[in-house]
């Protein structure tokens, strides 16, 4: 047998790892700038609120000499935050969850045709051009003007676009990665929670920035065209990479020409795993591409697992999370930068440890007990984050109304999310045998964006009880 070659400088690695920031950075740049889009929606009828708010007072001279909105509210001494929010404000955070997991779900499960019609690498290049353009009209739709509703609508399409090609990208580079060692699954884990820090820094650093809201929501969806170009350009230099070539090229065509080795794998795969030689269908004909069926019996707890950990995750955040108020603001700054940093920053950067953590251990197994019931065990945060000072709320009392709370308990979520999500994703592809690797990771795939679909569908229920 050939010996593998080395990975010279972690070159094949480090790219998995740019690849996996590509896949999710365009979700969290969108979330991530929910302040911008929430600002946007509500334009006109801040202006038209504060107009008669003026007109009523005993100096109509103001009202003429003030036009727009955000001269406005800054003489009537109201804020953004201490604004009534309309209806599209309101539940702008819900439906954009929905519009991203849904279509995430449905192209995840197309992929596992689409795998099979269409070339790897027009299904990974394509999608990082398509998710590149689309940044690139929204940097652009910064400077023009939309009414609240155009806006609300062309968001959600934007929103829609991004996360049919991100799923189509995901679930091809999930796929590729299972034809390697298990340890290059960890680095596009790593790199998917990178993508979060990285959006909720930029979101920070365009808010201190001091700049005007549009030039650093310009600046803000400019700096993720670049990062996805880096990632397209990353992937392009990937095989060139010998170490690529011996695993993505070569085994997989030897696996697809050579009959006499598939079927000598299939009775391998069938000792290994304790089943019957007479199984239906599995010596008549060894050449005949993996049973999706028969693969998910192998790793089915592993499946469900990774969908129940983004249900709870995305069920609470960030439709009930991104309107938790700060308790001890005051008047200072705090209460601007708290969304960004206690929420979206925090979240990310636990959750990136938790997957990075992958790398260097593994516990529990991949056959362990212990892992399905540490995964039923995050159901917890959904009342701790409901009983947070969420506002506005209706039936909950605020019982951990204090930031620390808060802070503690994202700490955990973000920590969990991505220690446990990791490792079923690393574990689910090596439950099979090497021929399966690939089908297995696309399954993976599919229910980690079944578990975002549903989390996104049970945000609305959630948000009402709070």
């Amino acid at each position: 047998m050939v010996k593998p070659p080395k990975d010279r400088y972690n070159a094949v690695w480090l790219i998995f790892f740019m690849l996996g920031l590509g896949t999710l950075l365009p979700w969290n740049f969108f979330m991530t700038a929910t302040m911008y889009f929430t600002s946007r929606l509500g334009d006109d009828v801040a202006e038209l609120s504060d107009v008669r708010a003026l007109a009523a007072t005993s100096e109509p001279d103001l009202t003429v000499q003030m036009s727009n909105a955000t001269s406005l509210r800054l003489v009537t001494n109201v804020t953004a935050a201490d604004a009534p929010r309309n209806v599209l404000q309101d539940k702008f955070n819900n439906v954009m969850t929905l519009c991203a997991m849904l279509p995430l779900l449905v192209f995840t499960c197309l992929n596992s045709v689409l795998h099979q019609r269409i070339s790897q690498n027009i299904r990974i290049m394509g999608s990082l051009a398509a998710i590149f353009l689309v940044f690139l009209l929204t940097a652009i739709f910064v400077k023009i003007h939309f009414a609240p509703l155009t806006f609300f609508i062309v968001t959600m399409v934007k929103i829609v676009f991004i996360n049919m090609f991100g799923a189509l990208l995901q679930g091809s580079l999930f796929g590729l990665a299972a034809l390697f060692p298990a340890s290059y699954t960890a680095p596009v884990m790593s790199g998917q929670g990178l993508a979060g820090t990285f959006a909720a820094f930029a979101m920070i650093c365009a808010l201190a920035s001091g700049s005007a809201l549009t030039d650093s929501a310009f600046g803000y969806f400019i700096m993720a065209c670049v990062v996805i170009a880096l990632a397209l350009l990353s992937y392009l230099a990937l095989h060139k990479l010998e170490f690529y070539r011996y695993y993505a090229l070569e085994n997989k065509a030897v696996t697809a020409a050579n009959t006499s080795n598939a079927e000598q794998e299939t009775k391998v795969d069938l000792l290994n795993t304790g089943e019957k030689i007479s199984e239906e269908g599995s010596m008549k004909n060894p050449t005949e591409k993996p049973s999706i069926i028969r693969i998910f019996k192998k790793m089915w707890v592993l499946a469900l697992s990774v969908c129940f950990v983004f249900t709870v995750t995305i069920g609470i955040f960030p439709a009930v999370t991104a309107d938790t108020k700060s308790s001890i603001a005051g008047t200072s700054n705090w209460g601007t930068y708290f969304i960004p940093v206690s929420c979206f920053l925090l979240f990310n950067l636990c959750d990136w440890a938790g997957r990075s953590l992958t790398a260097v251990c593994m516990w529990p197994g991949k056959d362990s007990k212990l892992l399905p019931v540490m995964v039923a065990a995050r159901v917890v945060f959904v009342p701790l984050f409901m009983l947070c000072n969420v506002h506005p709320r209706r039936n909950l009392p605020p019982y951990l109304a204090h930031d620390a709370w808060f802070i503690c308990i994202m700490l955990v979520f973000g920590v969990s999310n991505g220690y446990l999500a990791s490792l079923c994703m690393c574990f689910g592809p090596k439950k099979v045998a090497a021929h399966e690797a690939e089908t297995a990771g696309a399954i993976m795939a599919f229910f980690l964006s079944l578990g975002l679909a549903l989390g996104a569908g049970f945000s609305f229920p959630l948000r009402i009880l709070v």
